[in-house]
């Protein structure tokens, strides 16, 4: 297997994380919105903020809500289903096993996922791992891991 590509961005504010976003988007939406991305980053780094950016760039109208408490929203798009995850909750990799999620997981569609790293060991490999960091000056420093074909496709 190839090294995973690493890039690193530098978000100074909201409106270049919507960049970033909106870029992404037209990648994923080239690729028939096949892929698995893992957010990481301390409560209140943006990672929600980034998933309603690029969720608005696919076309999602309306209200984009924080999947804390539901674990998972659901959206259909015209280029294919998402799913927005946020595992911060779960206590055990084991509940993503319970909660049904390897059927999503193994179906077509763009899968975004917060705190990742509390389902590991059952989710599979992302294709994307981005990491945000935010500095003393509210900057969020974002460092991109493509960690399969699929993945390096988009972050070219």
């Amino acid at each position: 297997m190839n090294p995973p590509i690493v890039k690193t961005l530098v978000w100074p504010d909201e409106a270049a994380t919507a960049a970033f976003a909106s870029q992404l988007a037209a990648a994923l939406t080239r690729a028939n919105l096949n892929a698995c991305i893992a957010l990481h980053g301390e409560l209140g780094a943006g990672k929600t903020t980034f998933v309603r950016h690029l969720l608005q760039a696919l076309g999602v109208e309306g209200r984009v809500k924080s999947p804390t408490y539901a674990v998972v929203e659901p959206y259909t798009l015209r280029a294919g289903e998402v799913w927005h995850f946020d595992f911060y909750r779960f206590n055990d990799p084991r509940e993503w096993e319970d909660a049904g999620f390897r059927d999503i997981f193994a179906s077509a569609g763009l899968k975004l996922c917060e705190w990742p790293q509390n389902a590991a060991g059952v989710m599979p490999t992302p294709d994307l791992e981005l990491t945000i960091d935010v500095d003393t000056s509210e900057q969020r420093h974002v460092t991109i891991h493509a960690r399969t074909p699929c993945g390096q496709e988009l972050l070219a």
